[in-house]
């Protein structure tokens, strides 16, 4: 069934549901467009503020309806309240939710920038891949929504498996669990999702995961201080955060501006890495420091948090990173890898509570 089909068939259904005050979900003015992939449908539904209980029911009754008819698909429904004539967005009082921590996981760290560009999503995986290295049961969770490069990465092919109860079962790649909404896209396909759609997709992929028993759940957050980013920290506590730069002052202005919104929402700030640090010929054997070299230290310096290490600018990274097949898993004794090795040391040795 052809996506606009199968679209056609949920709005079809949602008519079954009823909504409070008369009428069905299908004719609500607030039921977003309707996104099909080839591994999910979902849909958000805006309600009045102060309205999300009474469209608690209809919410469960749109998952019913629509996993009859999804097809092996996940979905995903989200309901959020509308902004206020004013303009502000409903606060929940006396003040959000508290965080509940992940069933089977003992400690989540995410990995963010303040910009793209990065390397930031190469830093996640192959610090992943590290901690898994140093003896960590480990996972890494993508919730770059909008970019999601995890997959590419690690080399997963095919849709996510979903168990009969509705529970993601990750891929597993190179020894560690993955989860990525990019398996369930077709190629080539846009994540078009409203922030609220996208953090209650976020939420599911958390929480609606079989992660197993783990030590570290690796999150590689979208660049920025957006929805995806304060939905994380507002539903889970964490460990800590990772922030990825380059030398480059443009990048170290950004990255600023995501340890400043860590700090504001109180999630420590494990350390800054400096990727892309320096280039070195492999034909003359001679180093070029093409963004500048050091700024990142001397940021992390001047902002008293800890500089975690450099990670040369390197072809063998490039090349197995569009392979899929990353250089810390498929040459550990190489030096990139120990790059990447040293960080995930680091982080280790000034958090030894991550350690089983």
């Amino acid at each position: 069934m052809a996506d606009a089909k199968t679209a056609a068939a949920v709005k079809a259904a949602l008519a079954d549901v009823e909504i409070p005050g008369g009428g069905n979900l299908a004719g609500y003015a607030g039921l977003s467009d309707i996104i099909v992939t080839s591994g999910a449908i979902a849909l958000a539904i805006t309600v009045a503020p102060g309205m999300e209980p009474a469209f608690g029911p209809v919410r469960t009754a749109a998952l019913e309806v629509v996993e009859r008819i999804a097809e092996g698909r996940k979905v995903l429904v989200s309901l959020t309240s509308e902004k206020s004539a004013a303009g502000h967005a409903h606060v929940r009082k006396p003040g959000p939710p508290p965080k509940e921590a992940v069933a089977g996981i003992r400690h989540i760290l995410a990995v963010g920038s303040g910009k793209g560009g990065v390397g930031k999503s190469t830093v996640a995986v192959n610090l992943a891949l590290s901690l898994a290295a140093e003896g960590l049961r480990t996972a890494i969770l993508d919730a770059d929504l909008y970019g999601p490069s995890v997959p590419r990465l690690l080399g997963l092919d095919g849709k996510t498996a979903i168990r009969e109860d509705g529970i993601f079962v990750p891929h597993r790649a190179f020894g560690i669990a993955a989860m990525s909404i990019g398996a369930m896209l077709h190629p080539g396909q846009a994540v078009v999702w409203r922030g609220p759609m996208a953090t209650s997709a976020l939420r599911q992929l958390l929480r609606e995961t079989d992660w197993g028993g783990l030590d570290v759940l690796v999150v590689d957050l979208p660049p920025g201080t957006g929805d995806i980013q304060i939905s994380l920290v507002q539903q889970v506590p964490l460990v800590g955060a990772v922030i990825v730069s380059t030398p480059q002052d443009l990048s170290l202005i950004d990255a600023t501006k995501a340890i400043d919104m860590f700090r504001r929402t109180e999630v420590p700030v494990l350390g800054l890495v400096e990727n892309m640090s320096y280039f070195v010929a492999p034909d003359t054997g001679k180093r070029y420091d093409i963004f500048g070299h050091g700024g990142a230290k001397k940021a992390a310096e001047s902002m008293g948090i800890p500089f975690l290490g450099e990670v040369p600018l390197v072809m063998g990274i490039r090349e197995t990173s569009d392979a899929g097949t990353p250089v810390t898993a498929t040459a550990p004794d190489g030096p990139e890898a120990k790059a990447f090795r040293a960080l995930a040391q680091a982080i280790l040795n000034q958090n030894p509570a991550l350690r089983p």
